[in-house]
Parts: structure tokens; C-alpha cells; sequence
């Protein structure tokens, strides 16, 4: 496919366009308002606190032990489970709709309550959503045939590889692999053995 095309999919994706279009919308209002220090404060912080709700989800609820429920496990399937049997299947490198914007807003919610600013808040939101944004593209170079630039990002990309093909109880940073040092995930990939089940994690005892 030629590079045109996998940027295509990629921004063209309904997911990513309305997210692109939230980040949009949430920056006008912020500028209209009038940018401060406080509010670029908190929009950092949303930066930061989507690295490690990133991390965390990923490892601890995306990497559940399969569940009994049927409901659950169908939920789990769509959102990891089949990403990992098909890595490269294009309607499973997106996180849903359905998924991100409820916690998105759950999000909004309890920084709201903190900081009683509905600009505040706004901020703290483009700062996730960006983040968000950088880690479905991470996420999407990780698995198409697109070559990083940067020592960085060849590094970013292989650690996830290595997630899926080596052994997914390891590298669990997608956008930031740094939250994987401070979790005692980030390996030598020589020192980690390959797992039977990194390909389908329904298999896990």
C-alpha cells in the first residue's frame, strides 16, 4: 500500500475524526477564552495522567484473565482479546467510540469536581485527547508497514511487537514505553521468554 494510503486510513478513520474533531472544538474554546498558565497546567496534566491510565488499562484491564460472563468476555474481545489474534486487522487498532468517549467523560467529571473550572476542565480534556490521538497513531504505526524517522520511534514501535509477539506480560506502553520502567515492564527482550499465548490471551490459564 502506498504511504498515501495507510495516512489515509488512519485520519480518515470515523473514530479518529471525531476525536480530531473534539480536540478541534476544545482548542477554540480554550483560545476564545484566553489561554493562562494554569489552564496549560491542566492541560499537561491530561498529557500525563492519559500515560499512565493508558499503562494501567492496558495491563490491568485489557489483559483480564477470561472472564465467564459472555457480555464481558465479548466486551474484552472487541477491545484486546482479537487485537491480539489479528494484530494487523484495521477495525481492531482503534479503540471504539463506545469505549473512549464514556471515559472521557468520567474523566471530565472528577477534574470538573477538583477544579470547579469548566475552561480548566476543557484543558485538561485536549490535553487527553492529544494524548489519546498520539497513542492511536503509535499504535497504528506499530502495525503498519511504516518505517519511524526517529531512533525513538523504531524503538516505541518494536517494544509493542515485541508485546504481541514475544510475551504480553511485558511492554504494556504503547504511546509512552517510559510508564513500562516505572512498572518493572520495560525488558531485555533477550531475558524475556516467548509466551504460548501472546497471540491469544483467551488461552491463559
Amino acid at each position: 500500500m502506498k504511504k498515501k494510503g495507510l495516512y489515509r486510513d488512519y485520519f480518515l478513520h470515523f473514530d479518529i475524526l471525531i476525536m480530531l474533531a473534539v480536540f478541534g472544538i476544545a482548542t477554540t474554546f480554550v483560545l476564545v477564552k484566553g489561554m493562562t498558565w494554569v489552564y496549560m497546567l491542566y492541560f499537561l496534566i491530561g498529557l500525563v495522567s492519559y500515560m499512565f491510565t493508558e499503562y494501567l488499562t492496558h495491563r490491568y484491564f485489557f489483559h483480564l484473565k477470561t472472564p465467564k460472563d459472555p457480555f464481558f468476555l465479548k466486551l474484552l474481545k472487541r477491545l484486546h482479546y482479537d487485537h491480539h489474534k489479528h494484530p494487523n486487522d484495521l477495525h481492531l487498532l482503534f479503540l471504539p467510540l463506545w469505549y473512549s468517549v464514556p471515559n472521557l467523560l468520567i474523566a471530565a467529571g472528577i477534574f470538573y469536581l477538583i477544579v470547579q473550572s469548566v475552561v480548566g476542565t476543557v484543558s485538561f480534556i485536549i490535553g487527553t485527547v492529544l494524548m489519546l490521538l498520539i497513542y492511536e497513531w503509535k499504535h497504528y504505526v506499530a502495525h503498519r508497514p511504516i518505517k519511524p524517522k526517529t531512533k525513538l520511534g523504531n524503538w516505541v514501535k518494536k517494544t509493542h511487537i515485541l508485546h504481541h509477539y514475544k510475551n504480553e506480560n511485558y511492554w504494556y506502553g504503547v504511546s509512552t514505553p517510559f510508564v513500562d520502567v516505572l512498572f518493572g515492564t520495560l525488558k531485555n527482550e533477550k531475558e524475556v521468554e516467548t509466551s504460548e499465548t501472546a497471540k491469544d490471551l483467551e488461552k491463559r490459564a
